[in-house]
């Protein structure tokens, strides 16, 4: 060693930091290789597990989403049922029937905005009618107009589309109140006289809730159509539509019967004895939707139908 080494001090290095300076690159803690990372394949298979995991939770979810819809959708009918039957209370079993065809009359008034018009169209002759239900318009799996600037008037809706609005934007004069909806009213029940000489429905009415059977009358339901294009089951033989509504009524036999696929094979609809409960596609020909309807008729088992006689997308719902 050279004499002026051995006059200068050298520190001599830690045992740590020698350890580290022997220690190679590779292995070093700090190094951007590390051996307790995960690698390109680990990461691959994570993110198949979790891409597994979202396609078999996903349709269970839908699953129960649609369920808890389904209830909201009951909870505003049993709503709906409730306004009738305190009309029929106060008017000692009678169902809505005006007492006149003289709009200025205040009982034809009071029947607009008590018996057809609040419960069924959702809206009287004001504003304030209207607001006290325009929040049970909708069933939740149909609760955005398929024609929402009006621009098709009275415009279908569809099985995950509501009906309406009535009048296009920027129409005047516009109501106060310019509805949409997706429920709608049997007309055999919100029995409405058009004229002094029109019956309406005749001896298909239902004018009385006092009669037997009231637990297959049903009043109020899932529907694609407004409420003004009323259920008339009975006139004619209804053919099952060719298609579901989807995303609007495609023709006419679509959104004249409430059969649409809006609750997983069925619908919702409240009765006459205001039960409410979900209501099988097929089993729709089995209802007593008027005083002279035959629920033994061409789409019944009693009335020989087969499964394939149904439209191809009906098929696979439950025969009754």
């Amino acid at each position: 060693m050279a004499d002026w080494e051995k006059r200068v001090w050298w520190p001599k290095p830690s045992s740590h930091i020698r350890d580290s300076l022997s220690t190679p690159i590779i292995h070093h803690p700090l190094s951007i290789i590390n051996r307790h990372g995960f690698t390109l394949i680990e990461l691959l298979v994570v993110i198949s597990v979790l891409a597994l995991l979202m396609a078999i939770l996903m349709p269970t979810l839908q699953r129960v989403r649609n369920q808890a819809r389904a209830v909201v959708c009951q909870a505003n009918l049993r709503q709906w049922g409730s306004f009738l039957a305190m009309y029929v209370n106060e008017n000692h079993g009678r169902l809505p029937e005006p007492p006149t065809t003289d709009k200025d009359d205040p009982r034809f008034q009071e029947w607009w905005g008590w018996g057809w018009g609040r419960w069924a169209w959702g809206s009287g002759w004001d504003r304030r009618a209207y607001d006290e239900v325009k929040g049970i318009l909708c069933c939740p799996m149909a609760a955005k107009p398929a024609n929402p600037t009006g621009a098709r008037g009275r415009g279908p809706g569809g099985t995950f589309a509501a009906w309406g609005p009535f009048w296009p934007e920027g129409q005047e004069p516009v109501p106060e109140w310019n509805p949409y909806g997706s429920y709608g009213v049997n007309d055999c029940v919100a029995h409405r006289r058009l004229s002094d000489n029109d019956d309406c429905l005749g001896a298909r009415v239902w004018r009385t809730a006092d009669v037997s059977g009231t637990d297959r009358i049903p009043v109020y339901f899932d529907h694609s159509s407004s409420m003004v294009d009323a259920v008339v089951w009975g006139e004619v033989e209804v053919e099952p539509p060719a298609c579901d509504a989807i995303p609007a009524a495609l023709e006419p036999t679509a959104y004249w019967v409430p059969c649409i696929n809006r609750h997983d094979g069925g619908i919702n609809a409240v009765f006459l004895d205001w039960s409410v409960r979900k209501v099988g596609l097929k089993e729709l020909w089995m209802l007593k939707w008027n005083r002279q309807y035959n629920t033994s008729g061409r789409w019944t088992k009693a009335g020989g139908v087969q499964p394939e006689d149904w439209p191809q997308w009906m098929r696979g719902f439950k025969d009754y």
